[in-house]
């Protein structure tokens, strides 16, 4: 498998040495949470290695950040029969905001918190945030600190924080915003202008600086096809789903049914 960026042979690196210590130390291993695009590079690797003994969880079925996780072969049971307690990896901190500020916090609000006390994103899994606050999925290594850290921040200090378990977890509700687009053909260029609301040649700029995923892997060639059913993810703009073509004007431009989701994850 040839591996076009730096960031992925260092995963891959990184993702051996847990994998050779768990073998040898026969332990179960963990990375920290991984994005859907890493996951992938992940998941292409382990399969051309035929590698089997590993999952991928983020804490709840949704996850889109999820952890590599490597057992040894004492645990496979117990991982496949779901008897595994995934509270020894992962912790939940959730936030409960005074009832005078509920609804004024946003995913990107919780995770601004969390930068500021300098915590890097991949100690982080899924941040599910509700009216009332939020649940966020962490490594297990910064819970004291969290716990510690959150209630000094001026926009939390009236706030509860306190650990919960993984099955207290608030349901994960996604989402999504339908329009429509009108574009001149399924390039990924044309598709990116209009889910981007710039000019083409912006849209090839971003496809160029590596800002553009399509079914979480990354894509740089602007005359790439898009298919009905893909997942587009812009950084810094969002992630679509490319629904289905409903239709073509009297120009023969076509009509794209699209989603977006609300939230960032």
């Amino acid at each position: 498998m040839e591996l076009k960026k730096e960031e992925d042979k260092l995963l891959i690196s990184k993702i051996e040495d847990k994998i050779k210590f768990c073998e040898s130390k026969n332990k179960i291993q963990n990375s920290d949470f991984l994005d859907q695009n890493q996951k992938q590079v992940l998941e292409k690797y382990l399969r051309i290695q035929k590698y089997k003994n590993y999952i991928f969880y983020g804490g709840i079925k949704e996850a889109e950040r999820n952890m590599f996780i490597v057992f040894p072969d004492k645990l496979e049971e117990t991982i496949e029969n779901n008897q595994f307690d995934f509270n020894t990896i992962l912790d939940v901190i959730r936030i409960e905001l005074p009832s005078e500020m509920y609804g004024q916090y946003s995913h990107r609000n919780y995770l601004g918190a969390f930068m500021k006390l300098g915590i890097k994103r991949e100690k982080l899994g899924d941040i599910i945030v509700e009216e009332s606050g939020a649940d966020i999925i962490i490594c297990k290594e910064i819970t004291k600190f969290l716990l510690n850290s959150l209630g000094e921040l001026t926009r939390f200090s009236k706030s509860k924080v306190s650990q919960i378990n993984l099955q207290e977890i608030r349901n994960k509700v996604i989402y999504k915003q339908e329009f429509t687009i009108t574009i001149p053909s399924m390039r990924l260029d044309n598709i990116i202008s209009e889910l981007a609301k710039c000019s083409r040649n912006k849209a090839s700029e971003l496809i160029f600086q590596e800002r553009v995923f399509m079914n979480y892997e990354l894509v740089t060639k602007v005359s790439k096809e898009v298919k009905e059913n893909s997942i587009i993810t812009i950084r810094g703009n969002g992630k679509f789903e490319i629904r289905e073509i409903v239709g073509s004007t009297r120009k023969d431009r076509i009509i794209l049914n699209v989603a977006k989701w609300d939230n960032p994850r």
